[in-house]
């Protein structure tokens, strides 16, 4: 009899996380419901400069439930085509709306200019989420500021960043990783995405397509874990959760598996957790990484065992006694055999980063530039 018995965790999950909504609540619901939404954290995601604004764009298009979106930018003809919950142009003065000339110093000042809109716009944030294209000039120069506005403001602050592709050359190189000196002093995780190492997930795409592709994966990482909070699953976290694991935690890095193999669960759970670890984006010493946030999230047939596997296979190849959360729920969109897997490893070391950023090329530069010949984009 025992042995015909199916093991409860190899049951599909899916009905499970059924809720037929608000309707026909009793008083005692009413009450429960009303404490809910005056005490639920309060999340904001910032689009800082041109490709800031351009994964805020992406947000809105494919969804982010339970987070507040606003895009903030020194050029006006572009943050007029961007959607988002709220706008803000910042630095009217310094910049007159036509853009920071690739001038982190720029940005930063339109940034300072603009402090008391930033400020009053998530004045309530519990969470705030920075995502940007570092190497510019808005996005590298206000990216830290708004950071520190939400540090001050007692926000948890996580960072979420490009750096430029090598073809961009180096003085945006320069300028990303000043920017990114200055930005982990005011955020408590940064989440740093090469656009160099997205070429070997998508080799061959024409720049402009790759630019998009970049801004696909801050989306989806910034939707990942918001929505570990915001969206009802099998297995439920909430703000502490996160702030366990991202308060101070440094860098982080992010990696993306999928798997939708007709095959046993064991074998499709294993195979998306180790693409996700072994994901271009992830080119560092994954060991080395000590806390983890792990989102599964699979179709109508994804059993807990599924969910469960990926999370011991995540705990097996990083540093022994981390600590990990993770989340995974039923997306009824998504085909049956189908498994997605968001890794973010925290605390990881990434040596490149830490070198202090070579000025020598900035400074030369600035001899040389004549300021009519400055670009006046983003």
């Amino acid at each position: 009899m025992v042995d015909s018995l199916k093991s409860i965790t190899d049951i599909p999950l899916a009905g499970k996380q059924e809720f037929d909504g608000f309707s026909n609540l009793s008083e005692d619901d009413k009450e429960l419901l009303k404490f809910y939404e005056s005490t639920k954290p309060k999340i904001y995601v910032l689009g800082m400069g041109g490709s800031g604004s351009n994964t805020v764009n992406r947000l809105m298009q494919i969804g982010i439930e339970g987070a507040n979106i606003i895009a903030m930018n020194t050029d006006v003809q572009h943050l007029l085509k961007i959607k988002a919950n709220k706008k803000i142009l910042l630095g009217k003065t310094t910049t007159r709306g036509i853009g920071a000339g690739s001038d982190p110093e720029v940005g930063e000042a339109a940034a300072n200019e603009s402090l008391e809109d930033i400020k009053k716009a998530i004045a309530d944030a519990s969470l705030v989420f920075v995502t940007c294209g570092l190497g510019g000039g808005t996005g590298t120069g206000s990216a830290p500021v708004a950071a520190k506005v939400a540090k001050e403001l007692g926000a948890l602050v996580v960072a979420v960043v490009t750096l430029p592709f090598a073809s961009e050359g180096e003085k945006r190189k320069q300028n990303a990783l000043r920017g990114l000196e200055k930005l982990k002093k005011n955020v408590d995780t940064i989440i740093v995405i090469p656009n160099d190492k997205l070429l070997a997930v998508v080799p061959d795409l024409p720049l402009d397509t790759a630019f998009r592709v970049s801004d696909e994966v801050l989306a989806r990482a910034v939707k990942g874990i918001t929505e570990l909070i915001t969206v009802s699953g099998l297995i439920n976290l909430d703000l502490a959760d996160l702030k366990t694991i991202l308060k101070d935690g440094g860098y982080a890095m992010i990696g993306v598996g999928e798997s939708s193999v007709d095959s046993s669960y064991d074998e499709r759970a294993l195979l998306a957790a180790n693409t996700a670890l072994k994901s271009p984006l992830l080119d560092v010493d994954i060991s080395s990484a000590n806390r983890a946030i792990i989102n599964v999230v699979g179709g109508e047939d994804m059993t807990l065992r599924e969910a469960e596997l990926v999370a011991r296979e995540v705990s097996k190849q990083i540093a022994k006694d981390s600590h990990i959360i993770w989340g995974a729920r039923v997306d009824k969109n998504m085909k049956k055999s189908q498994i997605h897997v968001l890794v973010v490893l925290v605390g990881v070391r990434v040596v490149d980063y830490d070198k202090k950023p070579d000025t020598t090329l900035v400074a030369e530069e600035l001899e040389e530039t004549n300021l009519e010949d400055l670009d006046l984009a983003v």
